[in-house]
């Protein structure tokens, strides 16, 4: 009889458990009719569904049966960190509607509170099928690669002592238990931190006497600077055992004399997303501003919580209650929680060297290794196509500008630095050589702004003149001028960019760049300088298009321009390469030259709300995205001009913070080799066979892989054979 009752309890408990489960993992039996069929009908792309579209193209890197065990990770990884990041910012935009009671209205046209569930629904299915991933595809194949991820159980007798003496020493010191009650104020956990969610029960004491209820929640937060493994090394394997593993199983020595019903690990994300007031105090203030900004950020509302299966009831009501999260908000991870961490196995000493290694870089075009920067610069503009040529020249400039006794002022944008950065030493030392340095730091970049401080304040405190930005407005723009006396004339040289100054990504990310001493780009930069750092008010630039003034209407003006052509029967085209393309008026003007009969081809690495091929709207409108070993990150603007190309680069995207929220900048390329390279750059962006995906009409992307005569842009100029100018014209 007893057996038979332990059987029915045993039923209903796993019945409960799978019901919990279940009601945190995506359900795609369940959905929302109206939703889909709003979202299908609208002429745009909603601009956060495609953004999640982009991240499933980067975790389908992982898919590729070329890539080995170490770059999936690094995929795996990368996925992860533009999760979180998307999640704090954007699904924290959308909450600051819901939660302040604030219309909005998505390009689905779907309403906040509707969008709400569509979006977490897709991010709950990515998580489930990364998860999947991982276990079924990845994790199996650790083994035979030389590495195992490991649990507290797999460890003998030696590696425990081991681990218990590492807890003892070293972890226990670091933990703060922090607990939850009518005397203790609820914590406040950290974001992107695992976190030990303990219910425990009090023994009853003559200090704690016996109640109904004597239940208490305390959390453990594992503090960020321990490393995410512990790591065990033998002659043909390394063994990670997950940091947290050992202090779950050591989680008593914190909780003496009470009895522990239960421990969960669990991770939130909270709302990144704030914006600073225009208004016009001192820098200082604004500083000051941008400083508790980033405190309240620590504070922000939980967006996500990703906890393991079957978790305290007790605790997940609590957390429910307190966080005013539900179902939408709650994933499921039973595997690593985050998967941030695996950089660890893929940068460690064994296995790093088992990444393909990067390609030598070649010279850049109309470079002449013979003179010297300045006097090369001064022979003829050069292109920079990164990292197919390295960012040294760039640096060089600058180191050589710091030092060079002839050399007046130097300015420059920063947005993002490298660690250790050469940028701000050579900017230090230039300060210190006596010349005069203008250096705009951007403190607004996003999870950046405590880094860009710490540097600006640096440089101010070494007598340069630093601008912290401008209000509201975030200066995104990439230019450098250097100001150089050479006899009895002035020399000016400049760089524009469409990447940051950070020699780091410049390894990583697709961008070009341009070196020139061409008056007509000089002058406009010094008069942009003026702009940004005074009061001046130009009435217009030869070579540069700007924003927030006039970015929008100009390139409106000229996709205008190649409709009139094609209405008028004359050759007509236009191709854009951008990271995202999300403003509704270019997209409408889009629209409107593929209805007049010009060819459109689209190059968009991440977010596009433009849907092509729609019958009656954008039939002539090609889309698509590459991902893969780089990130592409260059934007290139083509206007085909009836034969006579107007070709563009610079730092803007087609954002509406882009046009509107941001100082930025286009150039036009005048050099005709520079222009006719730029050229070639797009035709192999669109012959590339191995990293595409087109955009269907359904807001869906198709794979393009081909196993013969392939063409992956990611390794075609490296080729110093390929960097050949190709004549002709994309139309």
């Amino acid at each position: 009889m007893g057996s038979v009752t332990e059987g029915v309890v045993s039923f209903f408990k796993d019945l409960l458990d799978f019901n919990m489960e279940s009601e945190y993992k995506y359900n795609p039996t369940i959905k929302d009719q109206k939703s889909d069929n709003n979202i299908e009908k609208s002429n745009f792309i909603s601009r956060d569904l495609s953004w999640m579209k982009f991240n499933e193209r980067v975790l389908d890197q992982v898919r590729k049966t070329d890539l080995n065990i170490f770059e999936k990770l690094k995929f795996m990884a990368i996925t992860a960190s533009n999760l979180d990041e998307f999640m704090a910012v954007r699904l924290g935009s959308l909450y600051n509607y819901i939660d302040y009671d604030k219309e909005r209205v998505d390009y689905s046209g779907l309403r906040e509170v509707q969008f709400r569930k569509v979006l977490l629904n897709h991010i709950k299915r990515f998580i489930d099928e990364r998860n999947r991933i991982f276990r079924e595809d990845l994790e199996p194949t650790f083994e035979k690669n030389g590495f195992r991820i490991i649990k507290y159980n797999n460890l003998n007798e030696k590696q425990l002592d081991e681990v218990t003496d590492f807890f003892e020493n070293t972890v226990y010191p670091m933990l703060t238990p922090m607990v939850c009650d009518h005397t203790h104020a609820f914590p406040n956990l950290l974001a992107k931190s695992l976190i030990l969610g303990i219910v425990s029960i009090e023994q009853q004491t003559t200090l704690f006497p016996e109640t109904e209820d004597n239940k208490k929640l305390s959390f453990v937060q594992i503090p960020s600077n321990l490393p995410k493994f512990y790591e065990f090394e033998s002659e043909d394997s390394v063994d990670f055992l997950p940091t947290e593993e050992i202090i779950r199983n050591q989680i008593g020595k914190l909780y003496k004399n009470v009895t522990i019903e239960s421990v969960d690990l669990f991770r939130i994300v909270r709302n990144g997303d704030f914006t600073i007031d225009e208004n016009d105090d001192v820098d200082a203030d604004f500083v000051d501003e941008v400083k508790e900004k980033i405190r309240s950020r620590q504070a922000g509302r939980v967006v996500g919580l990703v906890i393991e299966t079957r978790p305290s009831e007790y605790l997940m009501e609590i957390l429910k209650k307190k966080w005013e999260i539900d179902k939408y908000n709650i994933h499921v991870n039973n595997e690593l929680m985050d998967y941030t961490r695996l950089w660890q196995i893929v940068n460690h000493a064994e296995f790093k060297p088992l990444l393909p290694p990067s390609p030598s870089t070649l010279t850049a075009l109309n470079f002449n290794r013979e003179l010297n920067i300045f006097d090369a610069i001064k022979e003829n503009d050069i292109l920079l196509h990164h990292p197919y040529n390295s960012f040294e020249p760039v640096l060089n400039l600058l180191e050589k500008a710091a030092d060079d006794p002839n050399v007046l002022s130097i300015k420059l944008t920063i947005y993002r630095l490298a660690k250790n950065s050469r940028i701000t030493s050579a900017l230090l030392r230039a300060a210190e050589n006596g010349k005069h340095v203008s250096a705009l730091f951007e403190i607004k970049a996003r999870f950046d702004e405590e880094n860009n401080i710490r540097e600006a304040e640096k440089l101010q405190k070494a007598g340069c003149f630093v601008i912290y930005g401008i209000g509201w407005l975030k200066t995104h723009t990439k230019l450098m001028l250097i100001v150089r006396k050479e006899g009895p004339k002035v020399m000016q040289y400049a760089h524009l960019a469409s990447g940051n100054y950070n020699e780091d990504t410049s390894k990583l990310y697709t961008d070009i760049g341009l070196l020139t001493a061409n008056q007509d780009y000089t002058k406009d930069i010094a008069e942009f300088f003026n702009v940004i750092t005074g009061h001046s008010q130009p009435s217009g630039y030869k070579n540069l298009i700007t924003s927030p003034k006039n970015m929008r209407n100009s390139l409106i003006e000229q996709i205008r321009n190649e409709a009139n052509n094609a209405a008028k029967g004359l050759p007509a085209g236009i191709c854009f390469k951008v990271n995202s393309l999300e403003d509704k008026d270019i997209i409408e003007e889009l629209y409107a030259a593929s209805n007049k009969g010009v060819k459109i081809e689209l190059i968009v690495r991440g977010i596009c709300c433009l849907r092509p091929g729609r019958k009656g709207l954008s039939e002539n409108i090609r889309v698509r995205s590459l991902v893969g070993n780089y990130l592409e990150h260059a934007r290139i603007i083509y206007f085909h001009n009836q034969g006579q190309p107007r070709v563009y680069g610079g730092s803007a995207d087609m954002m509406v913070r882009s046009f509107d929220k941001r100082i930025e900048s286009l150039f036009e390329f005048i050099n005709e080799d520079i222009k006719r390279h730029l050229i070639n750059i797009l035709k192999v962006n669109l012959l590339d066979n191995c990293n595409a995906y087109v955009l269907q009409e359904n807001g869906e992307y198709q794979t393009i892989r081909e196993t013969e005569n392939q063409i992956n842009i990611h390794t075609y100029f490296f080729d110093k054979e390929k960097q050949s100018i190709n004549q002709g014209d994309l139309f």
